[in-house]
């Protein structure tokens, strides 16, 4: 799966899956492009892909605002020329019961999860018409999107709207080769669950028929096989990796 030529944009790539999607695509050939809340460590997520001898550039950003949404489609074509590859990663939890949810945990998590991928790809949508050579766009919404959780309907809520919003973009821009597919992780080790109780984890695991937890670098696979032109007929789709976790 050659990505030669290619530039991709990845929003919340400094660590756990969004890490890994950014190694998988730039070892493919892609130059790749990603962002973090915090500008050291997508600077260091950048370094990471120079060592193994990739073109990378890290930003800061908060993709749930709309400048820095546009600033990094801009940035991105100052640097590389082009857009072809956007994943929608960046992603928050603020848990809780809903009856103790405060309005802020509602709110800060659909700003970035939901909101931030519809800022990130209006703003992509116009290089990517504009360039008139097709596009990729990945977003990465969560098995909870199908199954729901307990103590977690901002994140719930969040993760399924990116399934709503995948098909309905997928519609939109069919016409224009370009397409548009979400990623559903299930249970994955990254640091975001490391620091979970070992009951807890024995509990997700019994739910696993594969018997284990994925990792990021499965997870990255299959977004950068969304990304090449073997993936050129599918679009509209939720690829589940959750080791049967959630059967659809």
């Amino acid at each position: 799966m050659s990505l030669q030529g290619k530039v991709a944009l990845v929003t919340g790539g400094s660590r756990g899956i969004g890490q890994a999607v950014v190694l998988a695509l730039a070892d493919a050939g892609a130059a790749v492009a990603l962002c973090a809340r915090h500008g050291e460590a997508a600077a260091e997520a950048a370094k990471a892909v120079e060592a193994r001898g990739g073109q990378a550039l890290g930003m800061a950003a908060d993709v749930g605002r709309t400048e820095d949404a546009e600033r990094l489609i801009t940035t991105c074509l100052d640097r590389f020329g082009r857009l072809d590859i956007l994943v929608n990663n960046a992603g928050i939890t603020r848990d809780g019961l809903i009856l103790r949810m405060k309005d802020e945990d509602w709110d800060q998590v659909l700003s970035v999860n939901l909101d931030g991928a519809f800022r990130c790809t209006r703003a992509a949508l116009r290089p990517m018409l504009k360039q008139k050579q097709g596009g990729r766009i990945i977003n990465i919404s969560s098995v909870v999107g199908s199954m729901g959780n307990i103590g977690q309907a901002n994140y719930v809520a969040s993760k399924a709207g990116l399934m709503g919003l995948t098909r309905a973009l997928a519609r939109e821009v069919a016409s224009r080769a370009i397409t548009v597919n979400a990623v559903a992780p299930g249970f994955i080790q990254t640091e975001m669950t490391a620091g979970l109780s070992d009951q807890v984890k024995q509990a997700q695991r019994a739910q696993i028929p594969l018997g284990r937890f994925g990792t990021a670098q499965e997870v990255a696979a299959v977004v950068t096989f969304l990304a090449s032109d073997g993936a050129g007929y599918i679009t509209g789709q939720v690829i589940h990796v959750n080791g049967g976790m959630w059967l659809s």
